[in-house]
């Protein structure tokens, strides 16, 4: 893309994502709601196992928490009472839910293209998930792709602490070999851990967070989608 197209089209052309993320080297992808359309199927699976317990939390609830993780998702929505006496219960019944729906994920366009232009801009990217890595391996065949697509994959077998904790985003950057990174997520809760990794986070609407939720959490940009990115010049990234 030339200069005077890229500075009307392109939405890196118009933003300042601040001086960390002008010298990235690694660009982290969210999974869930950011690059395949699962987000309100978790709820639908979450809201199931709670129902078999007689839990009745508004979907609404169980949807704003969709994206922090299962080891948090529990004790949000319901309370500690309830994830000590039911957490493990749960969230096993929820993958068992949630392994009944997976037929129904489909990929949101663009993935593909946007990590070849994340590649062709000289950047590393990688994978952050909340999601178990079984989840994150059916996404990867949902999208087409495999792990080797990708300078690393993480998920949350591979840290002690989810998401809005910078444990998985901190992981998934070293194991890439970078040492700066921004995040590409949907919800609040990624962009709340890459402040605390002291990265930028550009928000994609395809989770159900509105671009002014995500802007008032911190969002250095708010797109509605990949296949936005996928069109960007990544190298205003890399500097």
């Amino acid at each position: 893309m030339d200069s005077d197209s890229a500075s009307v089209n392109d939405p890196l052309a118009h933003v300042d994502l601040g001086e960390s993320t002008a010298v990235a080297d690694t660009v982290l992808l969210d999974v869930d709601g950011t690059l395949v359309d699962s987000t309100y199927l978790h709820a639908l699976a979450w809201t199931r196992a709670f129902g078999a317990h007689d839990l009745a939390p508004p979907w609404w609830r169980i949807h704003r928490t969709v994206g922090m993780g299962g080891d948090l998702l529990v004790g949000e929505v319901c309370g500690a009472d309830v994830e000590d006496r039911l957490g493990d219960t749960l969230r096993s019944e929820w993958a068992d839910r949630y392994r009944e729906l997976l037929p129904e994920v489909r990929s949101f366009p663009g993935a593909r293209e946007l990590v070849d232009a994340i590649r062709s801009a000289g950047l590393e990217v990688a994978l952050a998930s909340s999601g178990a890595a079984e989840f994150t391996d059916a996404a990867l065949d949902i999208l087409g792709m495999t792990r080797d697509d990708f300078d690393a994959v993480t998920s949350a077998e591979d840290v002690d602490r989810s998401k809005p904790h910078p444990d998985i985003l901190g992981t998934a950057l070293e194991s890439a070999g970078g040492t700066q990174a921004l995040l590409v997520g949907d919800t609040v809760w990624d962009v709340e851990s890459a402040a605390r990794l002291s990265a930028a986070c550009v928000g994609v609407r395809t989770g159900g967070f509105s671009e002014a939720e995500l802007d008032s959490a911190g969002a250095a940009l708010v797109v509605d989608d990949i296949g936005v990115l996928a069109q960007c010049d990544w190298r205003r990234v890399s500097g």
